[in-house]
C-alpha cells in the first residue's frame, strides 16, 4: 500500500481516512488490494492509481506532521495538492469494471482521509486556542517590548510582564491535544518560542542591575564595548520580534550574522592588563552569547522526540515517582482512617523531592510542568502530615484567645477535606468535587469572619490556614484538570 509510511510513523496502518486517531489515519485490517491478486498492473488506469498512490505516500508524512493554520502556505499547498490528486482518481476511466472501480475508490478514500486529517487538525478547537494564547503573547510583547524601542522608547519590562508571560506559558502546557502529532507539535513550538522570549527579558531584567556600561575615559576600548552594548540591546529586541513571528523583515540566520560579527568586534579589542575591561568584555560576550542560544529554533518542533514525550526518559523518571507517591498516599490515608499517625513517611517523601528536583527537563515547558505537578503530589502529603501531627500535639490553654481556637477548629476541618481530596480520584462535573469544592470555599469564609482582635498569634494563623486552604484547593483543581504531556 502507498501509505506504508504511516506504519512507520505511528506504528499502525491507514484506512483510507474513515476513521482518525491520535496520530494519524488509520486502517481496520489488511487491504484488501493486498488481499488479493491485483489487476492487470499495465492497464492504464492502474498505473495511473499507482502513480497518485505514491504521490499519496511523499504528501501523507507533510500532512500528518503539519501542526500550523488554513491560512498558513504549507497548509494550502497541501489542500491544492491532495485536492488535485483527488480530481486526478475521479478522471481514471475504468471502463465499467468492478476491480478498477475498486482500486479506484480506494484511492480515493485515501487522498479524501488526508485531506479530512488536515482540515482537522488545523480547526481544532486545541489548535486555536494555541492559536488565540500566542496572539495574546504577540500582542503583549509587541506592546511592551518591541513597539517602544522600535519608536525610539524604552521597553517596559519589570515583573508585571515576566508574571503576564508566566501565565500564558502555563495555559499553553495545559492545552488539551488528545494525543494528535500535530497539536502536540504546535502546542510544543509555542511554548518553546514563549519560553525563550522569557529568557531573553528576564535576563536583560538582571543586565539592567549591572553598573554598566562603563565610563570611556577608562580605557580607550571601553568606548567600543559601549557601543557594541547598544547594539545587542537592539539584537535583543530583534530577537524577541523574530521568535514572536512579529519580524517581517530579518530571520534568525540574518541576527545571527551579526552578533557573531559583534563577537569578533570584542575579541579584536586589545584589553590586556586591564582585569575589569576583561570583565565587562565578558559578560558582553556572554550575553551575546545568551541570544544566540534561541536563534536555533528555526527548526525547533521537527524532531518528534521533543513533542512526543511518552517515551522521554524524564518522563518515565517522573511517572515512576508518581506511582511510588500514589502507593505512599494510600498507606498515609488508610492509617489515617484507622486513627493510626505511627505512619509517616516523610523521609522517604523527602528523597522524592530530591529525585525529582534532578530530573533533567532539557529545558522543555511541559516536563518542566510535569515535574511541577508532581512535586506538588508530594509536598500536598507532607502537609497533610504536618497538619496532622500539629493537631495531635495542640495543647490549648485556658487563656488561649478565642479567635485563635476559631482557627484552630478550621484547620481541623480542613485537615479533614484535605484527606477526602488526597482520596478523591474523580473529574469536575463528579458530585464529590462539587462537594468538595463547595465545602473548602465555606472554610475559608469561616476564616475571613475570624476577627483577630489585634491578637498577632491569630492574625498569623489565619494568614496560614486561609494559604493552606487555598493550596487544597489548588491541588483539587490540579487533580481534575486532566492535563496531558
Amino acid at each position: 500500500m502507498a501509505v506504508r509510511w504511516l506504519c512507520s510513523l505511528f506504528g499502525k496502518p491507514f484506512d483510507g481516512g474513515k476513521r482518525m486517531d491520535h496520530g494519524g489515519p488509520q486502517q481496520q485490517q489488511q487491504h484488501p488490494m493486498e488481499q488479493q491478486q491485483p489487476y492487470n498492473p499495465q492497464h492504464p488506469a492502474m498505473m495511473r492509481l499507482y502513480e497518485v498512490q505514491k504521490e499519496v505516500a511523499s504528501l501523507g508524512p507533510q500532512v500528518c506532521t503539519f501542526s500550523g493554520m488554513q491560512n498558513d502556505r504549507d497548509y494550502k499547498r497541501l489542500e491544492r495538492e491532495l485536492t488535485r490528486l483527488l480530481l486526478e482518481v475521479d478522471q481514471v476511466d475504468t471502463e465499467g469494471k468492478p476491480e478498477l472501480q475498486g482500486a479506484r475508490k480506494r484511492a480515493a478514500q485515501e487522498v479524501e482521509g488526508l485531506l479530512r486529517y488536515l482540515e482537522e487538525n488545523a480547526t481544532h478547537p486545541s489548535r486555536l486556542a494555541i492559536e488565540e494564547l500566542s496572539n495574546q503573547a504577540r500582542q503583549l510583547v509587541d506592546e511592551r517590548v518591541v513597539a517602544p524601542q522600535r519608536g525610539g522608547g524604552v521597553a517596559e519590562i519589570n515583573d508585571e510582564l515576566v508574571d503576564a508571560l508566566q501565565e500564558l506559558v502555563l495555559k499553553l502546557t495545559q492545552v488539551k491535544t488528545e494525543g494528535r502529532v500535530p497539536l502536540r507539535k504546535a502546542r510544543y513550538r509555542a511554548l518553546t518560542r514563549l519560553c525563550a522570549v522569557q529568557d531573553v527579558i528576564e535576563g536583560r531584567t538582571q543586565q539592567q542591575t549591572l553598573s554598566l556600561p562603563l565610563s570611556g575615559d577608562t580605557h580607550e576600548a571601553v568606548h567600543c564595548i559601549n557601543q557594541v552594548m547598544v547594539k545587542v540591546s537592539v539584537a535583543r529586541s530583534q530577537l524577541v520580534a523574530l521568535l514572536m513571528g512579529l519580524s517581517g523583515r530579518d530571520s534568525c540566520a540574518h541576527l545571527s550574522r551579526i552578533l557573531t560579527e559583534m563577537q569578533v568586534e570584542l575579541d579584536a579589542l586589545d584589553v590586556s592588563g586591564n582585569a575589569a575591561i576583561r570583565n565587562y568584555r565578558k559578560q558582553v560576550v556572554e550575553e551575546i552569547n545568551g541570544l544566540l542560544k534561541h536563534l536555533d529554533l528555526e527548526g525547533e518542533g521537527d524532531d518528534t522526540r521533543r513533542y512526543d514525550l511518552a517515551q522521554n526518559n524524564s518522563i518515565r523518571e517522573i511517572e515512576a515517582v508518581r506511582a511510588h507517591v500514589s502507593h505512599l498516599r494510600e498507606g498515609v490515608l488508610r492509617h489515617c482512617v484507622m486513627g493510626d499517625l505511627s505512619f509517616r513517611p516523610k523521609a522517604e517523601l523527602q528523597s522524592l523531592l530530591t529525585h525529582l528536583d534532578q530530573v533533567d527537563t532539557a529545558k522543555n515547558p511541559c516536563i518542566r510542568e510535569a515535574r511541577r505537578r508532581a512535586v506538588v503530589e508530594v509536598q500536598a502529603i507532607i502537609t497533610f502530615l504536618d497538619l496532622r501531627e500539629a493537631l495531635a500535639r495542640r495543647q490549648p490553654g485556658p487563656f488561649e484567645h478565642p479567635s485563635h481556637r476559631a482557627v484552630w477548629l478550621v484547620l481541623g476541618s480542613l485537615s479533614d477535606l484535605q484527606a477526602q481530596v488526597l482520596g478523591f480520584d474523580g473529574k469536575r462535573a463528579d458530585k464529590n468535587y462539587m462537594i468538595l469544592e463547595e465545602l473548602l470555599t465555606k472554610q475559608l469564609l469561616t476564616l475571613d469572619a475570624v476577627d483577630p482582635q489585634g491578637d498577632e498569634t491569630t492574625k498569623v494563623a489565619r494568614k496560614q490556614a486561609v494559604k493552606f486552604a487555598q493550596n487544597i484547593l489548588n491541588y483539587l483543581d490540579m487533580k481534575t484538570d486532566e492535563w496531558e504531556y
